[in-house]
C-alpha cells in the first residue's frame, strides 16, 4: 500500500465536502487504483489457500466512497476509508483501510433473524467442531476470538440456558477482527502477511456458509 493513499484519506477527513473532493478527484482516482492493485495482490496470495477467492474482481470488491446520507444525521458526503469485500458467500473476508484505524475481518455480519436462529442451531449441534475452530492456535494468535459487539445478556429463546455453547449463542454477529497498524499496511510484504492471517478465518467462513446451504 502506498502512503499516498493514507495521506489522501487524512486530507479527505479534514475536507469532507464536494468542492474539495472535486478539486482533488485525480488524487482520489489514484488512491482508488492503488487500493485495487493492493487488493489484487492480496487476492493472488489468498487464492493459494482458497481457489474461489482467485475469481474475485479486485475493482468490484471495493465499496463506493460516496456515503448514503438520506437517513443519517452525519451529512458528510464521503467515507474516510476504503473497504473491500473479498468473497462470494454469505461469509467472507473484509479489508478496511483508514489511517490509524485499518483492520482485517472475516465472518458474517447483520444476519436476518431466521438465518441467525439456524446458525445458532448449527453451532449448538456442532459444538465440538466449532470449539475446535475457536481454539485453533493461529486463529487465537491473530484474531483472539469473535467480536462481542451487540452480544445478548441472556441465551436466546429456543435454547437451553446451560447449553455448552451458550456464550456463542448470545452473539448477534459472527465476525473476527484484527486491527492493522499503518506500518503493517505499508509493509511491502503486506499482501502475503495478510493472506496468512485470512487463512486462519477460512474454517470459520466455511462453517458459516455451510450453515446456509
Amino acid at each position: 500500500m502506498k502512503i499516498s493513499v493514507l495521506n489522501f484519506l487524512k486530507d479527505l477527513e479534514k475536507n469532507n465536502n464536494r468542492e474539495w473532493f472535486n478539486e482533488h478527484k485525480n488524487r482520489y482516482n489514484s488512491a482508488r487504483e492503488d487500493c485495487a492493485s493492493f487488493v489484487e495482490e492480496l487476492i493472488k496470495e489468498m487464492a493459494k489457500f482458497d481457489k474461489e477467492i482467485g475469481k474475485v474482481d479486485a475493482q468490484k470488491s471495493l465499496f463506493r466512497i460516496y456515503r448514503d446520507t438520506r437517513f443519517s444525521h452525519n451529512k458528510d458526503p464521503y467515507k474516510t476509508n476504503f473497504g473491500a469485500n473479498i468473497g462470494f458467500g454469505n461469509a467472507g473476508y473484509y479489508l478496511h483501510i483508514q489511517p490509524g484505524q485499518s483492520f482485517l475481518a472475516g465472518g458474517i455480519y447483520m444476519l436476518e433473524n431466521e438465518q441467525l436462529k439456524e446458525l445458532r442451531k448449527e453451532i449448538s449441534y456442532n459444538a465440538g467442531a466449532f470449539q475446535k475452530m475457536m481454539h485453533e492456535k493461529n486463529f487465537c494468535h491473530h484474531f483472539g476470538g469473535l467480536s462481542e459487539d451487540g452480544k445478548l445478556k441472556r441465551v436466546p429463546p429456543g435454547f437451553e440456558k446451560d447449553d455448552p455453547m451458550a456464550e456463542y449463542l448470545k452473539l448477534k454477529h459472527f465476525v473476527a477482527v484484527r486491527p492493522v497498524a499503518d506500518k503493517e499496511l505499508l509493509d511491502k510484504d503486506a499482501p502475503g502477511k495478510f493472506a496468512e492471517m485470512y487463512k486462519c478465518l477460512k474454517p470459520l467462513n466455511d462453517f458459516l456458509n455451510a450453515s446456509f446451504l
